[in-house]
């Protein structure tokens, strides 16, 4: 019989020394040691989400059967969180380029995109998927992308070729596969049983998978969202508005499910890439919401997305005082740092911190 959650206070694993079949209650009140877990911070890191989603979800379909396993389990997300906890990893511009497109792949080497989504689903026609995901193959196994990540949508699983997507995914050499219309983590579960431990992200593009929003980015694969803006607008049966009203609710649940579980999370595309002030206005109000970067259809708009989600001149000049004068204010046993007529605390210390890794990360980019 599946072990239940009796209370908020405990979950059930396997017992490390009972053996299969088992069960050891754990109080979670307690801080429990599960095999090979890092303690838990006061403050909530990368690492501490992974964790925490572990412990969810092994009561569930993801039930750790014995001991070996757990551990083995554990251990795969803190390869995943070592390699994905820097929020200083830049994505600003995250354009996407369609994966049957042999001189575009070239073109993509050269462009100053932080992250680049190579699309298996919507920009290829169905007669030519298979001759796209050999295509694309062949220029990620021999192209040099640099320190660009590289991330392939691939098709819904549901379709004649999702599985095959998925499958091949796993000898070409990409940074994580991309999730059409995930509105469950159930269907990221079924990705993840075909690709392993490649790191997943999730297109949230229907109002189901925006309710679904917190279950989702607490699967330990999940490493980022991607807004599927046009299709959301499409369910919602919303008009077009410069300042997005109809789809806030969406976005804002999204938003909050990805902080809360320490994930990326990029804003949808601007369909008039010709139109670079009103691009401008929506990086500018995607930025101010919290998102890391926007996804981009044109090489266009990289420079005005670079730009727009890059720390400006003034807030990194701003954080160099911060921390200048809250390290004075310590050093010299004050406890009250103030600057611009302003007392800075330690969070506004990490914030500032995060900020000059951020441009550290950027500038080592255009190296």
């Amino acid at each position: 019989m599946s072990p239940r959650l009796r209370s908020k206070q405990e979950i059930f694993v396997n017992a490390a020394h009972g053996g299969a079949g088992k069960l050891a209650k754990i109080s979670l009140k307690s801080r429990p040691s599960i095999p090979d877990a890092l303690p838990i911070p006061a403050r909530p890191t990368k690492m501490t989400s992974r964790i925490s989603a572990v412990r969810r979800q092994i009561p569930c379909n993801l039930f750790v059967k014995n001991a070996t396993t757990a551990r083995n389990f554990i251990s795969r997300r803190k390869l995943l969180s070592a390699s994905t906890s820097s929020r200083a990893r830049p994505f600003r511009s995250v354009l996407y380029i369609p994966a049957s497109n042999s001189r575009a792949l070239e073109k993509a080497k050269t462009l100053p995109v932080d992250a680049i989504i190579f699309d298996l689903e919507d920009a290829v026609a169905p007669a030519e998927k298979i001759n796209a995901r050999a295509t694309l193959a062949e220029a990620l196994n021999t192209g040099d992308y640099g320190a660009r990540m590289r991330i392939v949508r691939i098709n819904d699983l549901s379709t004649e070729w999702g599985a095959d997507d998925a499958k091949a995914i796993k000898d070409m050499q990409a940074d994580a596969v991309l999730l059409p219309k995930v509105e469950s983590a159930a269907q990221v579960q079924a990705l993840a049983d075909i690709t392993g431990d490649l790191p997943i992200w999730a297109m949230m593009e229907t109002p189901r998978g925006m309710l679904k929003a917190l279950e989702i980015a607490e699967h330990p694969l999940m490493q980022g969202f991607v807004m599927g803006t046009n299709d959301l607008a499409k369910e919602l049966q919303s008009r077009f508005r410069p300042d997005r009203l109809p789809m806030q609710a969406g976005l804002g649940l999204c938003l909050l499910a990805a902080k809360a579980e320490g994930i990326t999370i990029v804003d949808g595309v601007y369909n008039a890439f010709k139109d670079t002030e009103g691009l401008k206005t929506e990086c500018d109000q995607g930025r101010d919401m919290g998102f890391d970067g926007k996804t981009l259809i044109h090489p266009a708009q990289v420079e005005t997305a670079n730009a727009a989600f890059a720390p400006s001149d003034a807030e990194i000049d701003l954080a160099s005082r911060q921390i200048e004068a809250f390290e004075q204010a310590e050093k010299d046993g004050s406890g009250v740092a103030v600057v611009d007529g302003k007392i800075v605390e330690n969070l506004h210390v990490v914030t500032a911190r995060e900020i000059l890794a951020k441009a550290d990360a950027i500038s080592a980019l255009s190296d």
